[in-house]
C-alpha cells in the first residue's frame, strides 16, 4: 500500500492502502517523520528490497517481526455476510505525485468510508503493478489502494484490482498527466464522478486486518479487497508501471491464521 497519506503523510509515501485499532497519534507522527527520511533508503530490489525493510532502519521493525502483514493471499475463512460499504465520494482530486515509489492521487477531504458509524476519511489512492494482494491465488497486472484516516490516525484500505480490458475512463486522465517531476505535485482534472469511477459498481468484499505494505509497515489496518475487478488496457497498464519504473509490489505475507470474511 504505499506510503500513502501518512504514507506520504505515514508516508503518504505510500500505500498499500491498507485498520481497526489504531496507532497512537505520537506513532503516526513518529512514522511520518521516518519515512519522509527514509524514503530513499528503501525499495523493491536488492538490499533495500523487501526482504532488508526491517534491517534498514528499527522503526522498521514489523516489516520483518509483524504477525498481520500484508499484501496476503486472499481466501475467505468466513462467511459472515458483510455489510454494505457505506462510500460518499462527493470530492474531487487535488493533485498527483510520483514519490519514487508509487504514483499516487491526493484527493480532498470530504469523502468518506463509514466504519461501525465512524468515518474514516480518503486521503490519497495509489498504484501497485502487478498486484500486492492475491485473490484465490491470482495476481493482477494493476491494483490500486484508497488510504483512509480518522483524526485519531486509524486507516483504512480499499483494494481495487484491474485486469487487462476495456481502458478505464479515470485512468485516461491520470495516464494524460505523465510524465511526472518526481517529488512534485501536479494538479489534476479528476472530479468526484471520476474517483468513483475507479470503483467497481459491485463493491462486494473481502475484509481482514493487515499492514502498510511499505515501511514502516505499520499493522492494525483496515484492509476491504474488492472481489469484482475493474478492466484497464494494455496501454494504460503500461504507462503506469512505466512512470512508477519498476514492478512496486511487496511479496505476498503469511496470514498466520488470520480471520478473513468475505
Amino acid at each position: 500500500m504505499n506510503r500513502i497519506l501518512k504514507y506520504s503523510t505515514l508516508a503518504l509515501a505510500t500505500l498499500i492502502l491498507s485498520t481497526g485499532c489504531s496507532p497512537s497519534a505520537e506513532s503516526v507522527k513518529k512514522e511520518t517523520k521516518v519515512v519522509k527520511h527514509q524514503s530513499k533508503h528503501w525499495g523493491y530490489t536488492g538490499e533495500i528490497g523487501p526482504a532488508h525493510w526491517g534491517e534498514l532502519h528499527t522503526d522498521f521493525h514489523m516489516c520483518s517481526e509483524g504477525k498481520q502483514q500484508s499484501p496476503i493471499d486472499v481466501n475467505a475463512t468466513k462467511d459472515t455476510q458483510l455489510p454494505r460499504l457505506k462510500l460518499s465520494y462527493t470530492k474531487a482530486a487535488k493533485d498527483i505525485i510520483n514519490n519514487g515509489h508509487t504514483v499516487q492521487v491526493d484527493i480532498e477531504d470530504g469523502n468518506t468510508l463509514t466504519i461501525d458509524g465512524y468515518p474514516y476519511t480518503l486521503k490519497q489512492f495509489h498504484f501497485h503493478t502487478p498486484s500486492e494482494n492475491h485473490i484465490q491465488g491470482k495476481s493482477f497486472p494493476l491494483e490500486a489502494h484508497f488510504v483512509h484516516e480518522t483524526p485519531k490516525g486509524r486507516l483504512a484500505v480499499i483494494s481495487v484490482m484491474f485486469e487487462e480490458g476495456t481502458a478505464n475512463a479515470a485512468l485516461n486522465r491520470i495516464v494524460k498527466s505523465f510524465p511526472l517531476a518526481h517529488n512534485q505535485k501536479k494538479k489534476i482534472d479528476l472530479s468526484s464522478q471520476y474517483v468513483n469511477v475507479m470503483l467497481p459498481v459491485d463493491t462486494s468484499y473481502y475484509k481482514f486486518m493487515g499492514s502498510l505494505t511499505t515501511p514502516p509497515c505499520s499493522e492494525q489496518v483496515q484492509w476491504f479487497v474488492l472481489k469484482k475487478p475493474l478492466t484497464a488496457s494494455k496501454e494504460q497498464i503500461a504507462a503506469i508501471h512505466k512512470e512508477i519504473g519498476m514492478n512496486n509490489n511487496r511479496p505476498i505475507q503469511p496470514t498466520n491464521g488470520r480471520s478473513i470474511e468475505e
